[in-house]
């Protein structure tokens, strides 16, 4: 099983690109907003990978978090969601976008993706709400892979001139922090599904927030109102 790969953007299509890796070519498939998101041709990139295998099929998808990863291994295993159905759930929200959506039961966000309709949605939010606390709570991102693979030198064949990366721009996403937030939340005694969503809830309406701001947003939302 192939679990991340690192290599040169070879070309890009409308939903794969292929990864040269010393040589060999491998067709990743990856979402919309993962697409947008990676680098150049000829650049280096890395990413997080999950293979398809059927009897007439296999296929390499790719994900730029941990977190977009591990939501698609999850949402394949929601009936009625199959990897393009999943690809274009994470297109359409984004990881972050994904684990706010579940966490809250927020329903229309789901359906708002192409081909899934508002039964599958609700599936999907039924299914997976018990699985957002633990999602949330992953990291590791594109940025870091990418850092690993240009301190591996041996793992990409040299350029020349070899075409030099522009940095790209930390993602805004506060995963860590509503990581820490979600922890704090249960080390004081609230559920994991109750913690999930008001963490989600308090991350939409504080883009980028710290931890301590997200767990005083999120205790706000926990208070008995009244």
């Amino acid at each position: 099983m192939i679990g991340k790969i690192t290599g040169r953007i070879e070309y890009r299509s409308l939903d794969h690109v292929l990864i040269d890796v010393r040589g060999v070519g491998y067709m990743v498939y990856v979402s919309e907003r993962t697409l947008a998101g990676l680098p150049g041709n000829g650049e280096v990139v890395a990413l997080y990978t999950d293979m398809l295998v059927r009897e007439d099929l296999m296929q390499l998808f790719g994900f730029t978090t941990l977190v977009e990863k591990e939501w698609h291994r999850l949402l394949m295993g929601v009936q009625g969601i199959g990897a393009k159905a999943s690809m274009a759930i994470l297109g359409a929200l984004g990881a972050d976008g994904v684990s706010r959506a579940i966490a809250l039961g927020d329903v229309n966000a789901i359906k708002a993706a192409k081909g899934v309709g508002p039964k599958t949605a609700q599936r999907v939010v039924i299914e997976l709400k018990d699985k957002a606390p633990g999602v949330m709570a992953l990291g590791g991102t594109l940025d870091e892979a990418v850092g690993v693979a240009e301190a591996e030198a041996d793992v990409v064949e040299p350029v020349t001139p070899a075409p030099k990366r522009a940095a790209k721009p930390k993602a805004s996403s506060n995963a860590s922090a509503q990581a820490e937030a979600l922890s704090a939340l249960g080390n004081l005694g609230y559920g994991p599904g109750d913690a999930a969503a008001a963490v989600a809830e308090a991350a939409g309406e504080n883009e980028g927030a710290d931890t301590s701001t997200l767990i005083k947003a999120a205790l706000r939302l926990l208070a008995p109102k009244g």
